[in-house]
């Protein structure tokens, strides 16, 4: 079982700091901030552009689009970027209780040929009642779930390529058809800890995300869900949602995550940890749990960093080391079946570049990849000293990852 690498795209907006839109102290209404904020990045075409071509050109297979109030839309965004790319498939995050699900699956066959199959898709159920309520959804947490799993019956059904019906609580379809069905049909990610959502991933999903708890706690979720599965018939493999920070040496990797720290005032950490705790994601609720909104013993296992779950929703861990000291851990999750990794870092066109030179080479040669990507200047023949194609005459940068 070959290990899956996939990068982010921060479609809501970069910068060289965790004080980002996940701090607002209103929720992002009026975009007031307890801390001012320098060095964010618009998420504008040209700079996601970067992300993607670098995510490409590195080796990853997929990058991650978010999805909410305060990023662009993930769909329309990634169908543009497949025109800056070749290979790089999107895994298109998306809210099951905002759109009609066999429009969903006719959007997804659309855009499997638009972009020649490199679509996957991140179902997000939702964990934020303010948020779903923003478009219009005011079913609680538990019943969002059993929507999601009418949805999925549904999409599947309608790929079938002949027509279906449905009667559920949720959706009732008659002849609902896509008439020309995905090609290859896009495999389906979803994560959620509740109790409500584990049998939905037992029946539908391909690919299980959780975000980055210690192996221990990540296992008794593989187990968990494996077991409901094989109730189901069904086989489904696992992802981890994590952030890097990956260097030459470890001193240098936590001196980086050290210097994310000295942006976080109390005050800001207070806003933010009272803003997520309002969530009713359970594991929303378990990333918070992991360090307590406190700066202290934030190692909470081996490389593995909650700093950034202390502003942050959603993935609030980072893998921090050497490229060597990454490379462990995910081979220590690999070990227990975690075979996606869908990695993120601040700014996101920097660490892609620090993991992707650091740490793929050493899972290559490791034998979890298949294979390490080829530099876009290998055979280019060589002049003083350099590849043709190197820009201005400036000199190449051939170790230390950088």
């Amino acid at each position: 079982m070959n290990v899956h690498l996939h990068w982010f795209l921060p479609t809501g907006g970069d910068g060289r700091t965790l004080v980002d839109r996940h701090a607002y102290t209103d929720g992002g209404i009026t975009r007031s901030r307890v801390t001012p904020v320098s060095g964010v990045r618009a998420p504008d075409i040209e700079y996601l552009a970067q992300i993607a071509k670098a995510a490409e050109q590195l080796g990853f297979e997929a990058v991650l689009t978010p999805t909410g109030t305060w990023c662009e839309d993930a769909w329309l965004t990634t169908v543009a970027l497949a025109q800056h790319t070749e290979r790089l498939k999107f895994l298109v995050a998306f809210r099951p209780g905002v759109i009609s699900p066999v429009l969903a699956a006719q959007m997804a066959a659309t855009y499997q040929r638009i972009t020649r199959g490199r679509l996957l898709l991140n179902v997000v159920t939702g964990g934020d009642s303010t948020e779903q309520r923003r478009f219009g959804d005011h079913l609680d947490h538990d019943r969002r779930y059993s929507r999601t799993d009418e949805f999925l019956s549904v999409v599947r059904g309608v790929w079938g390529g002949k027509p279906f019906d449905f009667r559920g609580e949720h959706f009732r379809i008659d002849g609902g058809l896509t008439a020309l069905p995905p090609d290859p049909l896009p495999e389906i990610f979803f994560g959620g800890s509740s109790a409500a959502a584990g049998p939905v991933a037992a029946r539908h999903t391909d690919v299980y995300l959780t975000w980055g708890e210690p192996p221990e706690q990540v296992k008794q979720k593989i187990d968990w869900i494996r077991g409901l599965a094989e109730k189901e018939g069904r086989t489904v493999r696992f992802g981890i949602r994590l952030h890097s920070i990956s260097r030459d040496s470890a001193a240098d990797a936590w001196a980086t995550a050290n210097r994310l720290l000295d942006d976080l005032d109390p005050d800001t950490i207070a806003a933010a940890q009272e803003a997520l705790g309002r969530s009713e994601s359970v594991g929303q609720q378990r990333m918070l749990a992991l360090h307590g909104g406190s700066r202290d013993k934030l190692e909470i296992s081996p490389n593995l960093w909650a700093g950034v779950g202390l502003v942050r929703g959603g993935a609030g861990t980072a893998l921090v080391g050497s490229h060597a000291d990454v490379a462990d851990r995910i081979e220590e999750y690999h070990a227990l079946g975690v075979e996606h990794f869908v990695l993120s870092g601040y700014p996101h066109l920097e660490e892609a570049y620090w993991f992707g030179e650091g740490v793929i080479p050493v899972l290559a040669a490791r034998g979890l990849l298949p294979r390490i990507p080829a530099s876009p200047l290998s055979g280019v023949p060589a002049a003083n000293g350099r590849p043709a194609s190197a820009p201005g005459g400036a000199p190449l940068l051939v170790a230390g990852g950088r």
